[in-house]
């Protein structure tokens, strides 16, 4: 779709879309929005019986959160709208997914919670927010090891990891869907605060953090202040300098509003930005096999498609950003040894981490390896 642009615009455009709620149900407004035919009467008044019908002939609901808006996917390459078409196709019909969007269901690991709960059947949340809940995820944030995204798919693609680590993650509630990165973290500054080029320039700062205790450790080799602040109040804390940077990837920042808020982004590429998509594992096991296997498809055809879209979305987010006032750096070489030497997975740091994710540091030897062996999906690393 093409996003309405002017103030008047989006004005308008939330109206139609209140009202489209209010008229055809919540669904149909989504998926008008998604489409670019909100403002079509006839087509919304379509699209809301296609879906009634739809969803009366499926023999499951999943209901599918995330905390994204559907026309996110130009700047943010989750592909909700395309996840919904995938498994109502693969299933044929017999599951119907109904997506709540924009954080209407929760946000991080709020929502992490709900899908742990079985509130909801499935959502997309940072592998960061499912630690608290699923803590060996977080064995992708130790640094410098698997935060390219080449390295990061062949990862998560691995025999390795889905005969070690899935089984531990639907031992706590969660059948993992597929799991995707939107480009490495960055350290992202607010606006009059310095560059920072090498974990010197670290010194003192108070960076905000999601809940990984990995990244806090991160930051602290670095010489850093780390604090963890809730996603939905960071814009708060870099507002009012209550922190002085972050660290998400560059889609994220500009997905989320930060574009006028930042002075300088790092591509520091330390850990990969990862998403889990993800169901509540009771919900997934009781499917039939049929449909399991249609579910699975879908899946895996959406991972491939999502891996896809993160160059469009990284071009359209630096656009975004660039327009904000934000300046990019590149680290050098050698600015990018000293990150590694200070901070990287040689540190005995984080060991006891390897021991308690990876069960023992052969493994974690043996999950490196996996990262730098070719899996089946190709993505483009990228280098400012």
């Amino acid at each position: 779709m093409n996003p309405l642009d002017t103030p008047t615009d989006l004005s308008a455009q939330r109206r139609q879309f209140l009202l489209a709620v209010r008229r055809h149900g919540f669904t149909a407004a989504v998926l008008g929005l998604a489409g670019g035919y909100l403002f079509d009467g006839q087509a919304m008044a379509q699209t809301a019986a296609d879906e009634e019908k739809k969803q009366k002939a499926a023999k499951v609901t999943m209901l599918f959160a995330t905390e994204y808006k559907i026309e996110d996917y130009v700047k943010y390459p989750i592909m909700q709208a395309k996840y919904k078409d995938n498994v109502e196709a693969q299933s044929k019909g017999q599951i119907y997914c109904k997506l709540h969007p924009a954080g209407q269901l929760g946000i991080g690991a709020a929502l992490a919670q709900k899908i742990q709960a079985g509130t909801v059947q499935g959502g997309a949340v940072s592998l960061s927010n499912f630690s608290p809940y699923t803590p060996v995820v977080d064995l992708i944030n130790i640094p410098y090891w698997c935060g390219d995204n080449q390295r990061f798919a062949n990862l998560v693609t691995s025999k390795a990891w889905n005969d070690e680590i899935t089984p531990k993650v639907m031992a706590k509630g969660y059948k993992p869907l597929f799991y995707f990165t939107v480009d490495p973290r960055t350290i992202a500054t607010r606006k009059g605060f310095k560059l920072v080029k090498t974990p010197s320039d670290m010194q003192g700062m108070k960076m905000r953090v999601p809940p990984s205790k990995l990244l806090q450790t991160f930051y602290r080799l670095a010489g850093a202040n780390p604090t963890v602040v809730p996603w939905g109040e960071t814009a708060t804390a870099i507002k009012q300098g209550v922190a002085d940077g972050l660290d998400p990837a560059i889609s994220a920042l500009a997905t989320f509003g930060f574009h006028d808020l930042l002075g300088h982004i790092s591509y520091i590429r330390s850990v990969p930005d990862a998403q889990m998509f993800a169901a509540n594992a009771a919900w997934y096991q009781q499917l039939p096999d049929d449909l399991r296997k249609a579910f699975d498809a879908a899946n895996e055809q959406t991972q491939i498609e999502t891996f896809a879209q993160i160059e469009k979305a990284r071009t359209e987010s630096m656009r975004i950003l660039r327009e904000g006032g934000c300046q990019f750096y590149n680290p050098t070489d050698g600015e990018m040894k000293q990150w590694m030497d200070t901070c990287g997975e040689q540190r005995k740091e984080y060991d006891e981490f390897k021991l308690q994710f990876a069960g023992s540091m052969a493994a974690f030897d043996n999950f490196k390896k996996a990262a730098n062996t070719k899996g089946p999906i190709t993505v483009p690393d990228f280098k400012l």
